[in-house]
């Protein structure tokens, strides 16, 4: 419904911000890295998901196209809400979680509050299972589109699976990848300079 807002950022609490289009005032429920890329009386601009239940429709805003990517995937997994996918994603960002999920750390996951050994296992294990099979977005589409399919084996096919994780498709990550050191850099280097190279 909203692919993104863009207005001034009118008031920011814990988890919110509140957008100001127009004169009216969208609140969007958030993380602590977005809140920490907003200044209240600046422009914002933030990409959205709405998510409706029976009882309360809530908007959700991030920063980046990736942050919102990964925060779809996260609801996408079984027994993983909105809360918990926000509270995973204040405490990594997109790349290390990408990384996180690639390399089955689960301590990475554990270390936002409110999320368990359970959860963290499930998250690991549905997001590299959707990785395996080619489940994960492809560069341009939403979640749950048939993306790229990698099952690392090394740093070159983790960084690969990393980043096809945040969305992008093997053209880009080929090009993103090319003129790295891969032998000098860690996995979550890899893909931090891919992504730079490919937000250029």
């Amino acid at each position: 419904m909203f692919y993104y807002l863009k207005g001034i950022a009118a008031h920011v609490a814990p988890n919110l911000a509140v957008i100001d289009c127009g004169g009216v005032g969208y609140a969007c429920r958030t993380t602590s890295y977005t809140l920490s890329a907003l200044q209240v009386g600046q422009e914002a601009k933030l990409y959205t998901h709405l998510n409706v239940r029976e009882d309360a429709m809530e908007l959700y805003g991030f920063a980046t196209e990736n942050e919102k990517n990964c925060f779809q995937m996260l609801i996408s997994v079984s027994g993983v809400g909105p809360k918990a996918a926000l509270s995973i994603l204040s405490a990594n960002t997109p790349e290390g979680l990408a990384t996180a999920i690639i390399t089955g750390n689960e301590k990475a996951l554990t270390v936002a509050p409110g999320v368990g050994k359970k959860i963290a296992q499930r998250v690991l294990l549905e997001l590299k299972d959707k990785l395996a099979k080619g489940q994960l977005p492809a560069a341009g589409e939403s979640y749950g589109g048939s993306g790229l399919t990698v099952i690392p084996q090394d740093k070159t096919s983790e960084a690969t699976a990393a980043l096809a994780v945040l969305g992008y498709g093997p053209a880009e990550i080929n090009m993103a990848l090319k003129s790295l050191d891969l032998a000098a850099l860690s996995l979550e280097d890899i893909v931090r300079q891919a992504l730079k190279k490919m937000l250029k």
